[in-house]
């Protein structure tokens, strides 16, 4: 008994805000004047409080400028914030006065285009190097990493571990966010954070999906590939805590997490990867190699988006899961096809284990322009699939789509959007680019 209630106290004080507030001053990040203090209640003083889960109130007046919130540097110049700042009431105000020779710039809200979060805090950032260090470290778990990471392991690096990266991919997010749905604790409050971040303010925070994902990628990818490929262990291990500290730091840099939430999806992820790695070849040979492969990889992965979306009241979360089924399932069923048709051949078990290449001009130009092409097929994929299923969803089941936002927090309307878009995204990914490449001479 005495133990639980250690390790509970051990629990509340890495769930604490205010060590979040004291890593973000550590690295070089304050905000307005008084933000650190607790604020008087809301009917004392007039002003809204901390609000549940990045809820922001609408800010009257206007801003300066292009509406992307200011920062200032300790030199005073003057920069702007690529993501956006959200979560809480500023005491005070947002026109209130900053402390001597520190100015505050205003700015008018940027608005999460899905859930209508505003950004609410002014900050000076005191350490720019950290600023962007964390911000590269936060986009290691965001899709524009994704659509380039994953894409380029297929086309130039080797299909056999960038199918199997994207199942464990797809096993840790899906968990992660389920999870995140049954536990449904709130963001650090803020104040005393300061939220860099507002994307996924609507989210719940345990656990930290980005620290499961941050974990299990790079440690995947060594597990896959060291044996098959012929490098020093060294430089897998260096790769895998260089990694993941980044990206765990990262959510706490940003305001989005508590230690706690970082540290239990760091040990949720490696439990994963514990029970799950051993079946990763099982898996992918059943995509490959099994006749009605498609038929169930559909189905089940559909099944998974359904349940995940009885889970809780919508938050971007469930539209998040399905989109990462949808690409799962996409990838698996472009395997498949790639298997029978005898496209995309992986080297045979004497061939290994691999040398790197040399890496020449020639090389290094046909990889760069298999990604460019590539990529650019993949997003106009992902615009042409959206423009068709939300319109053909909303008219399939009687929901008005004059309000995109409105109709999207409809189960009807954003699971078979997310799914079937993202579910091609993976399909071209894994088939129908690799064919391309294969017409033009680039593969």
């Amino acid at each position: 008994m005495a133990l639980l209630q250690r390790l509970a106290r051990l629990a509340a004080e890495l769930q604490d805000p205010q060590k979040v507030a004291d890593f973000q001053r550590l690295c070089g990040v304050e905000g307005p004047p008084g933000l650190a203090a607790s604020p008087p209640p809301a009917e004392e003083s007039g002003e809204p409080g901390p609000l549940a889960n990045g809820s922001c109130p609408a800010m009257n007046g206007g801003g300066e400028g292009d509406g992307w919130p200011r920062l200032r540097g300790a030199a005073g110049g003057e920069k702007r914030h690529p993501k956006g700042l959200g979560n809480g009431a500023v005491p005070g105000g947002a026109g209130g006065e900053g402390p001597p020779q520190q100015a505050w710039g205003r700015r008018q809200p940027r608005r999460n285009s899905l859930t209508g979060e505003s950004a609410c805090q002014e900050i000076a950032i005191r350490n720019p190097f950290l600023y962007y260090l964390f911000n590269l470290g936060t986009e290691l778990g965001n899709e524009l990493f994704y659509i380039l990471f994953f894409p380029f392991c297929i086309w130039n690096l080797d299909a056999w571990i960038g199918r199997r990266l994207i199942i464990v991919w797809v096993w840790v997010m899906y968990l992660g966010q389920c999870t995140k749905d049954v536990i449904r604790w709130p963001r650090p409050a803020s104040p005393p954070v300061v939220k860099l971040e507002v994307f996924y303010n609507s989210e719940y925070s345990m656990p930290s999906t980005h620290a499961m994902s941050g974990t299990a990628i790079p440690l995947a990818l060594v597990l896959l590939s060291y044996g098959r490929w012929q490098y020093p262990l060294m430089y897998g291990l260096i790769l895998v805590i260089g990694w993941c500290s980044l990206v765990c730091f990262s959510r706490i840099y940003m305001g989005m997490h508590s230690i706690l939430d970082v540290i239990a999806g760091f040990l949720y992820a490696i439990l994963i990867m514990v029970v799950f790695h051993p079946a990763v070849d099982l898996i992918d040979n059943f995509n490959l190699t099994y006749k009605y492969a498609p038929l169930i990889i559909i189905s089940l992965h559909l099944a998974l988006g359904v349940f995940s979306f009885t889970l809780d009241t919508w938050s971007t979360s469930r539209g998040d899961t399905a989109q990462i089924l949808g690409c799962g399932a996409g990838v698996a069923c472009g395997s498949h096809f790639n298997y029978m048709l005898g496209l995309m051949q992986d080297p045979s078990p004497d061939t290994l284990p691999l040398i790197p290449p040399s890496i020449t001009v020639t090389l290094f130009g046909k990889a760069i322009l298999r990604l460019l092409i590539g990529v650019v097929l993949l997003l106009l994929t992902r615009i042409v699939m959206k423009k068709i299923t939300i319109p053909l969803a909303c008219k399939m089941f009687s929901i008005p789509c004059d309000d995109i936002r409105q109709a999207r927090q409809r189960m009807e309307v954003e699971l078979p959007y997310r799914y079937i878009t993202y579910g091609m995204v993976g399909f071209s990914l894994m088939f129908l680019v690799p064919c391309l490449f294969l017409f033009i001479g680039l593969s």
